[in-house]
């Protein structure tokens, strides 16, 4: 079962990392608004009936209605919100370094007001992970820098990253409890993903130019935008909260934040520039981790 775990953790990684880079044109084309509003009322209804299908609402209790609305509201509106932005803003590889900060963050977070406590081996691989996976996207695309400039303000993208990696964190511990409580993954992950989604339409009433497209939408950028979606919010998520169903927070989010490590041979595979000698050592850092995390 707690290998069952890990994989999905860094299942979720893979799936993100794909997401991210198929996510970068029509978030640069729709804006960080409708680019989210399309993915989360896509996503939301694919996941009501995936759990319908498989009976998934059983287990859901009044008792965790609270965690579902702080989720809801922090950890997808707000992240994904921020984490778009950052996309539009840096490209996909930044973006992954910055979220990777989610895992320091739970980590924290989950020890503080879960009263988690990670085994000496465990805190050695985390650390290797997370070492691993800053050594993979510092110097993981010399060419990148040139084909993926910053678009604004340096501080902005970082800030909206932070941001993004905060809320995320957030999201993911005051879940935990309902989880280990049973909760199905594919409920928990429909419920807050289908409130996002509910609060995103409802504000498209409000004329505002924060909520309307960069550019005029076409069929063909809508679509751009639901196959990502579903990689991320249905996939992904789904693979993680099962992973957080099994494990301290704190290593279901280092395993989550492998994507910067996983990004690099689809950015190669992307551009047929092959990242350098520094770049795969930090992915190697990454699976030693892992195997350090298993093992403890």
């Amino acid at each position: 079962m707690a290998m069952f775990g890990l994989a999905a953790g860094l299942g979720a990684s893979f799936f993100w990392a794909l997401g991210a880079m198929l996510a970068h044109r029509p978030a640069r084309h729709l804006g960080a608004f409708e680019f989210t509003r399309v993915q989360l009322v896509t996503c939301s209804l694919l996941l009501a009936v995936a759990t319908t299908a498989t009976d998934g609402w059983r287990g859901l209790s009044s008792a965790f209605l609270w965690t579902f609305i702080v989720s809801c509201l922090v950890g997808v509106v707000a992240s994904n919100l921020a984490m778009v932005t950052c996309l539009r803003r840096g490209g996909p590889r930044r973006t992954q370094l910055l979220l990777a900060m989610s895992a320091p963050i739970s980590t924290a977070l989950s020890v503080l007001f879960l009263g988690e406590s990670l085994s000496p081996l465990r805190v050695a691989g985390a650390a290797l992970a997370m070492t691993g996976i800053v050594v993979a996207i510092l110097f993981g695309a010399r060419a990148e820098r040139d084909r993926e400039p910053v678009v604004g303000s340096l501080a902005s993208m970082i800030g909206f990253g932070l941001i993004a990696a905060a809320s995320k964190a957030i999201g993911l511990v005051v879940l935990k409890p309902a989880l280990a409580a049973g909760v199905d993954p594919m409920a928990a992950t429909a419920l807050r993903t289908g409130g996002a989604a509910m609060l995103l339409s409802i504000a498209t009433v409000w004329p505002l130019a924060a909520f309307a497209p960069a550019t005029s939408s076409n069929g063909r950028m809508v679509l751009a935008a639901i196959l990502p979606g579903i990689l991320g919010y249905v996939v992904a998520t789904a693979l993680q909260l099962y992973a957080l169903g099994i494990h301290e927070t704190a290593i279901v989010a280092v395993l989550g934040s492998a994507a910067p490590a996983m990004i690099l041979p689809m950015i190669w595979l992307a551009t047929g520039q092959p990242p350098s000698a520094r770049a795969w050592s930090g992915a190697a850092l990454v699976v030693i981790g892992t195997i350090l995390i298993a093992l403890g």
